[in-house]
């Protein structure tokens, strides 16, 4: 999967509008070519990779902390909380240095994002029927964060309706070497962390009780997960916007393809989301080139088929 993952952002940095090749680096009389290729295609590439990984490894922590197959940060309501308080910061900006003020969409997100999952995972908890209760309070934030944002659009000026209409699709778009270092300063330490958490991931899925006598301390490890998947979701977003389903098909193919052990799981989702997300952007910038699509309509069009099957599949197992 590494492999496929090089060959493929090799293959995506070199096609667009303009087709390029690597080899443009190393020709001095070419100077524009070499601009596009470093310092527009590489830094996209690579945020989509990062992006694609952050959300299909948050999904992945998702479903194995609520053990259930249907949990997914869009789904939950997770990323449109994050989308919420971005619009907020974006709508009502604060006077803050320029170094400052490319972390503020992303802690904005985070807390938005951190908000909603408490509050999803409090009310996950509670009763018997905990995947109905989970799929309704998902969407009624979904509904409210959704009509928050309109508020947001209506009383925003052009240039902010704009940028809130991009993340409502999802785009990267923007993507630049300095969005690129402080989306990675948040999703790189917080995913070598789920990774070292990913055995006590593993023993959580026997029940608290359970992981409880296996000496892994419960409420402990759940904050951690929690936290570190909001922060996940809140730095994709931030610098993406709200790219459905990738957190909720990837796992999925994954844990089909290399069984439900987490050591396996959590770099396996990390890997393929990034593939996933990279070609979405990729077919996102060339199918209409010069113009481009936003890459959150590609993901839908793929995890909406996917979740149906998913629910059909349920449905049929639990009449069986």
């Amino acid at each position: 999967m590494i492999l496929a993952l090089l060959a493929l952002s090799l293959v995506a940095a070199n096609l667009g509008a303009m087709r390029l090749s690597i080899a443009v680096l190393w020709q001095a009389q070419d100077e524009a070519l070499r601009h596009i290729w470093l310092n527009i295609r590489l830094p996209r590439v690579l945020l989509a990779t990062l992006v694609g990984g952050a959300l299909a490894l948050s999904g992945c922590v998702m479903q194995g902390l609520f053990r259930n197959p249907l949990a997914d940060p869009g789904l939950l309501g997770i990323s449109s909380g994050a989308a919420l308080a971005v619009g907020f910061s974006v709508v009502l900006p604060l006077a803050l240095p320029a170094v400052l003020a490319l972390y503020v969409p992303m802690l904005a997100a985070f807390f938005g994002s951190l908000a909603v999952t408490l509050v999803i995972f409090f009310l996950s908890r509670q009763g018997n029927n905990s995947l109905s209760r989970l799929l309704l309070v998902g969407i009624a934030i979904n509904a409210l964060c959704g009509a928050a944002v309109g508020v947001l659009s209506w009383i925003s000026n052009d240039a902010q309706l704009r940028q809130l209409s991009l993340w409502g699709m999802g785009s990267l778009g923007q993507a630049q070497w300095s969005t690129l270092l402080a989306t990675a300063s948040f999703i790189l330490p917080a995913s070598v962390t789920i990774a070292f958490l990913s055995k006590r991931l593993n023993l959580l899925q026997l029940g608290d009780e359970e992981a409880h006598y296996l000496g892994v301390d419960v409420k402990k490890t759940q904050r951690q997960l929690l936290i570190l998947s909001a922060l996940l979701v809140a730095a994709a977003v931030a610098v993406s916007g709200v790219i459905g389903f990738v957190g909720l098909v990837i796992p999925h193919l994954v844990r089909m393809w290399l069984g439900a052990d987490h050591r396996w799981l959590v770099p396996g989702s990390i890997l393929a989301g990034a593939m996933l997300l990279l070609v979405a952007d990729t077919l996102a910038r060339t199918l209409v080139a010069p113009a481009e699509m936003p890459v959150g309509l590609l993901t839908s069009l793929l995890g909406g088929p996917w979740f149906l099957a998913l629910i059909f599949r349920q449905k049929r197992e639990t009449d069986g």
